[in-house]
């Protein structure tokens, strides 16, 4: 019997697989073409669908196989990069239409059940809004079919090639330092010499070259003079545009300086870029030189900014430098810079060199190894110089043009420690044969250093520019928005620190589409352009609501009858149904379907109720202050023993300044669930009460006609009801009166009582009457007994004497003391 092997089997099924989806694909087609809502989708849609599950399909055989070349598997993961995107733009379409048609069927009701009759045109509306309802979300459901397909494979290229790479890392190859290499590198490298030598005079030498050059010998001439002189003159022509630029203002800043320093790159590089061109059209070179002439750029720009980014570190023309240097060091660092970008420029000219060679794997090892340990000591040996000045001193730098953020030193901090860990271990790997990773970690920390380096000086820069501009000089560099540049700078350069150690750009494209998808929520994908139009569309609402508040409170409501809490209360009320408008239309147009969260928000409620119970009742009750309006701003209110003037009413809690002028914040529940005395509820309204009392003796008629008279002639007491005097009664040391009377305005109810007091006692004096004040007389039961302990306690108090001993007060019995009479009566208080 004939066994079919598990290979044969999976690739059947798949085939099965492809043809049942291909008929359902075209089934589905036709039945959309049939319907004519979209008949725009043809032949070429069709077409388009059965490349692409030929390329689907071809994607799984090479997935299987693992066989193809890191490139090979790039190149496809490109082109089902491209299905997926047009397959999720095709999933999203059409989806406010398909609500609408679900939306009208669930007005018609559930179907009849099997055997019942449904009314013919009802029947009829129901059959037509269902076929339209498959017409739209056939498309869909083949897309987001495909979309996952595609998404999938996508996944499984990414892992082969990630295992891929991986596995080149930690492959442990010949050992750099066995000396049976050396010799076969050696030869390897003096043989390409050789060859690209005798190529360029092959070339030189040969007729067509030399016909070229004559055709076009003035441009090429031109050409190279110019580049020469962009070259050698490059940086000097910098420096005297500079002088020009400074005439413009910001002298001192640094702003110009920078622009220069760019200018010292951008030229020469740009000579660099005329020259190659130049030997390009003359086409001096065979082949190994045309693909190193293509690459000559990008060492020179490698070349270029490094010894540009040495200069900004620790230029000797800067008073502060960015780094902190010892005095005579400034020029070992440069050169140690420089030093790094030749390193890197040699490991790529290795790297060129191998790929056209196509060297063994222990001539690499040998001539990789030099340039790991030099870019090693060179790490190293810049270890031990200083880190960035975080905060420059006051004398040595008085134009503050050193400061960067303090942060942005610890990490580079950090990153100079990783770097001198690096220095010593990847030589140490690359002698064990681990090449590929000891690179790997190598070249790697030196751009890493380089980038975040670059970044503070960019920083300090974009610092100058800003205090240039807003004309706070180098205090600009303190400011808030200095730090936010970092941190924005900070972003911008994680992915170049990605790509840096090793991510492929379709790893940061496919995070980047994985970010703009979003996430799922029930029916609802809430991504970042989602998100970004809700903030949009409600800060728009916010700020309207905002702006007619200011309107209100400003200009309209002023001028009506209101009083000054209904007007609070309207401009409050109107700011919470204006930030709740501006939600829903922001939620709205963010096309986020609140029906699908309301699971969640039942969750939340029941949060909310357990965690946020007094927040919430504050809020309600705000709410009711403001509807309600028990007290409104401006009024005198008393609540839990403080006294004070209602300033804000807010959502959660009101604001009261009391008489000290200290603001106290009391929270709204205790308003609505409390007791609350409001003095200027309605008007302002209210009684004082002055207490008087005089000397028993006194007429108390002519007491009452002269306090009677003081109050009528204070200008804040009303006379209808007219104010009155209450004898209250038999004090203990005085006759009891109280002068009551109405205030046209309670809040100067301190002022009228202070008055009426001043104008009691002058009146009382003119007239005689006495103020009295509390008398108390002192009655001693048994003076005599008093007598005999105070003669013992002295007689004790001698013989303690003769016997050198201190003496101890007498503790005289209650029993035989008299007790103080505090109520004036003779028999004593026990």
């Amino acid at each position: 019997m004939h066994r079919i092997s598990p290979v044969t089997a999976i690739a059947w099924l798949r085939a099965l697989y492809f043809w049942t989806f291909t008929v359902l694909a075209a089934a589905f087609l036709v039945l959309t073409l049939a319907g004519g809502s979209l008949a725009q989708t043809s032949e070429r849609d069709t077409d388009y669908y059965q490349n692409w599950l030929k390329t689907a399909l071809r994607a799984e055989q090479v997935i299987d196989a693992s066989r193809a070349s890191s490139a090979a598997f790039e190149q496809l993961r490109k082109d089902l990069t491209g299905y997926r995107q047009s397959f999720q733009r095709v999933s999203g379409e059409n989806k406010q239409r398909i609500s609408t048609l679900e939306s009208q069927l669930a007005a018609l009701g559930d179907p009849p059940a099997e055997g019942s009759d449904e009314p013919e045109d009802i029947a009829a509306l129901r059959a037509s809004l269902t076929l339209q309802l498959n017409q739209l979300k056939v498309p869909r459901i083949v897309a987001e079919e495909a979309f996952r397909r595609a998404n999938g494979l996508i996944g499984e290229i990414d892992i082969i090639i990630r295992d891929r790479r991986t596995k080149r890392l930690l492959e442990r190859g010949p050992s750099p330092l066995n000396p049976e290499h050396w010799p076969g590198a050696f030869g390897a490298l003096s043989k390409s010499g050789r060859t690209l030598w005798h190529e360029t005079q092959a070339q030189i030498g040969n007729d067509t070259t030399v016909e070229r050059i004559s055709d076009d010998l003035p441009g090429i001439l031109v050409l190279l003079i110019t580049g020469i002189l962009l070259v050698l003159r490059g940086r000097p022509w910098a420096r005297a545009m500079g002088n020009y630029l400074r005439a413009f203002g910001a002298r001192g800043t640094g702003v110009w300086s920078f622009v220069v320093s760019l200018l010292q790159v951008l030229l020469p590089l740009l000579g660099v870029l005329v020259l190659t061109t130049a030997v390009d059209l003359a086409g001096i070179l065979g082949v190994r030189g045309t693909l190193m002439l293509e690459n000559l750029p990008s060492w020179a720009f490698i070349l270029l900014t490094f010894h540009w980014l040495g200069e900004q570190l620790v230029a000797s023309r800067r008073e502060v430098d960015l780094v902190s240097v010892g005095e005579g060091r400034r020029g070992e660092v440069r050169l140690m810079i420089d030093m790094l970008a030749a390193v890197l420029v040699l490991q790529d000219v290795l790297t060129q060199f191998n790929l056209l060679e196509n060297t063994s794997q222990e001539t690499s090892a040998v001539l990789a190894f030099p340039l790991i340990v030099a870019a090693a000591l060179i790490l190293l040996r810049l270890q031990k110089y200083g880190s960035l000045n975080s905060k420059p001193d006051a004398e040595a730098d008085p134009d503050g043009e050193g400061r960067i953020a303090a942060g942005a030193s610890r990490i580079i901090a950090l990153v100079r420690q990783g770097s001198y860990l690096l220095g010593f271990v990847a030589p140490v790997l690359a002698a064990l044969g681990y090449v590929n990773a000891a690179e790997a970690l190598i070249y790697p920390a030196i751009n890493t250093l380089f980038l975040l380096t670059a970044l503070a000086v960019v920083q300090r820069f974009a610092g100058d520019l800003y205090g240039w501009l807003s004309g706070q000089g180098q205090a600009a560099q303190d400011s808030l928005l200095f730090v936010g540049i970092g941190f924005l700078l900070a972003l911008l350069a994680l992915p170049l620190l990605a790509l840096i150690w090793g991510a492929r750009v379709a790893d940061l494209t496919e995070l980047w589409s994985t970010f703009l998808a979003g996430f799922q929520i029930g029916d609802t994908r809430i991504s970042p352009m989602a998100f970004l139009s809700f903030v949009v569309v409600f800060a728009a609402g916010y700020g309207l609501t905002r702006l007619i508040q200011s309107s209100l409170r400003n200009s309209l409501l002023p001028k009506t009858k209101i009083d000054p809490g209904g007007q609070n209360a309207i401009v409050s009320g109107l700011g919470y149904v204006g930030i709740f408008l501006a939600a829903l239309v922001a939620i709205s147009m963010a096309g986020l379907d609140l029906s699908s969260l309301a699971i969640v928000a039942g969750a939340l409620s029941v949060g909310i109720g357990f965690g946020l119970q007094t927040i919430v009742s504050n809020f309600v009750s705000g709410i009711i202050l403001l509807v309600e309006r028990p007290i409104s701003k401006g009024d005198w209110i008393e609540v839990g023993g403080l006294m004070g003037y209602v300033r804000d009413i807010s959502v959660r809690s009101t604001r009261i300044e009391t008489f000290d002028r200290s603001d106290v914040i009391v929270p709204n529940s205790d308003l609505i669930t409390g007791t609350v005395t409001n003095y200027t509820r309605g008007n302002t309204v209210g009684r004082v009460i002055v207490p008087v009392g005089v000397a028993y003796g006194t007429d108390p008629r002519q007491v009452e006609a002269i306090l009677s008279e003081i109050a009528r002639a204070h200008p804040m007491v009303l006379m209808k009801p007219a104010p009155n005097v209450v004898f209250q009664g038999f004090g203990a040391d005085s006759l009891d009166f109280e002068i009551r009377a109405i205030l046209r305005d309670v809040n100067w109810v301190l002022s009228v009582k202070s008055d009426l007091n001043y104008e009691i006692v002058a009146r009382f004096a003119a007239e005689g009457i006495e103020i009295p004040y509390a008398q108390r007389d002192l009655w001693i039961r048994n003076p005599e007994a008093l007598g005999a302990l105070a003669a013992t306690a002295a007689a004790e108090a001698g013989t303690t004497a003769e016997n050198g001993n201190m003496p101890k007060p007498a503790q005289p019995d209650l029993e035989d003391l008299g007790q103080a009479d505090t109520d004036g009566d003779a028999d004593g208080d026990k």
